[in-house]
């Protein structure tokens, strides 16, 4: 399904956390330490960020029509605290698993945000509350 254009901004963002995602997937002993730093280079550089936009721009926007309680809303909240918990706890010498644990973590969250989220919040808004998003969305990147 085409993502509007409205979310666009935010699945562009999707799609560098979903090459994090994959490195620290894919890590080895050998490619650990690059897969940390490519990590942490979107973390600091822009998935931090997404998360903020999602947090104080979407999420109440979307809350406003099914309320906070939403399973959408929850799960999504619940995932920020536990990916932003995890990026936190990534030492120098992270554990392979911590990096694939992380990396399975953050692809799944992602997909449930395309997958889920998205639509759900494309079919609810109506079209002027949309648009209103979408330039909030933009504004905030």
């Amino acid at each position: 399904m085409k993502r509007s254009d409205q979310l666009a901004p935010l699945s562009r963002d999707h799609h560098h956390g979903l090459f994090a995602a994959l490195q620290l997937t894919r890590a080895t002993p050998d490619t650990a330490g690059a897969a940390r730093d490519a990590f942490l280079a979107f973390w600091h550089g822009e998935g931090r960020h997404h998360f903020a936009i999602e947090e104080d721009v979407l999420l109440p926007a979307f809350a406003r029509h099914v309320g906070p309680d939403h399973e959408a809303i929850v799960r999504v909240l619940v995932e920020h605290v536990d990916i932003r918990r995890r990026a936190q706890d990534l030492g120098e010498h992270a554990q392979l698993a911590a990096l694939h644990e992380l990396g399975a973590r953050l692809r799944a969250h992602i997909r449930h945000e395309e997958d889920v989220l998205f639509m759900l919040v494309e079919q609810t808004l109506p079209d002027d509350e949309l648009t209103a998003l979408g330039a909030a969305v933009a504004a905030a990147e």
